[in-house]
């Protein structure tokens, strides 16, 4: 019996915490990005998007901007594709592309707001098969001697349907993104997610952009686990980045969070999905279990 009661006032205590944040942030917009194994594991993305579903009953308007990649890559090899990398991005000709979508969409985004209808949460998917608020031009990376890389049907976001997916939020309900855009002649552009994301919490004017995946913040030691920062401002981020402690698959997250913040965004931040309620810990406390990054 003391056991219970020593367990009711410790949730008790927790709800007390939330409340404060809870006020700061009811009918404000967060960006919440999907990736890595939470997209693979049917139960971590149970529990994840059980954690949207709360900050959408107690008043927060997320948004969900969804990866893929694995899922994709598996699908390619399923179709005797092998996937060719450049610079870290995945060159797309129109084979690839159809895969892409077709992954994103149907076995991704699909299931994503399946779980969300059926936490009760009203929501709206939002891609190139339906309707699409992501807009890009073809992107081309920078080569040697000033010649252009060209990436094939890859994009850069460069602009947002802002006004519906501010519409949808206000009527409660939950936009679903898969990273497909549409170019200036209708064709369709396969884009980074984390990029996108950026994109868009800038557009809304979101209060927040968190960026979930496998990563546990930013560590100043890659290999250390201890070495978590739990505070960060752009100056110490844009060190980091020269300094060559983020690189590799952390800079596009940094670079989305950095994207957010220089468009408004009051924080960004970067957490591990895999860690129970890290999404409510990172908005709902004091502590947080990743890192926030801030303006300087």
């Amino acid at each position: 019996m003391v056991g219970q009661m020593k367990e009711a006032i410790i949730k008790a205590d927790a709800l007390i915490e939330a409340m404060e944040y809870i006020r700061r942030f009811r009918g404000k917009i967060v960006v919440v990005k999907l990736g890595g194994s939470i997209l693979d594991d049917i139960c971590l993305q149970k529990k994840l998007l059980t954690d949207i579903a709360f900050m959408a009953t107690v008043g927060i308007r997320p948004i969900i901007v969804h990866g893929g990649g694995k899922a994709i890559t598996k699908a390619m090899n399923e179709a005797g594709l092998e996937a060719v990398w450049v610079q870290g991005r995945r060159y797309t000709d129109e084979r690839t592309l159809t895969i892409v979508e077709h992954t994103l969409v149907q076995e991704v985004n699909m299931p994503i707001c399946n779980m969300l209808t059926e936490l009760n949460c009203k929501v709206m998917p939002l891609h190139s098969l339906s309707s699409c608020v992501l807009f890009a031009e073809v992107l081309r990376l920078p080569g040697e001697n000033g010649r252009k890389i060209d990436l094939g049907l890859v994009g850069e976001v460069t602009e947002v349907n802002s006004e519906l997916l501010k519409t949808l939020c206000a009527d409660g309900i939950i936009p679903v993104i898969a990273p497909v855009a549409k170019d200036g002649a209708g064709g369709r552009l396969n884009v980074n997610a984390d990029s996108a994301a950026g994109k868009i919490a800038g557009g809304v004017g979101a209060e927040k952009l968190v960026v979930v995946s496998d990563t546990h913040g930013i560590r100043t030691d890659i290999n250390d686990p201890e070495s978590r920062v739990s505070s960060l401002n752009e100056a110490q981020i844009k060190d980091m980045i020269d300094t060559g402690i983020i690189g590799d698959a952390m800079l596009p997250k940094v670079e989305a969070c950095l994207m957010a913040l220089e468009a408004g965004v009051k924080k960004a931040h970067i957490i591990d999905g895999r860690i129970p309620h890290s999404l409510l810990l990172e908005i709902y406390t004091d502590k947080g279990v990743g890192t926030e990054i801030i303006k300087n």
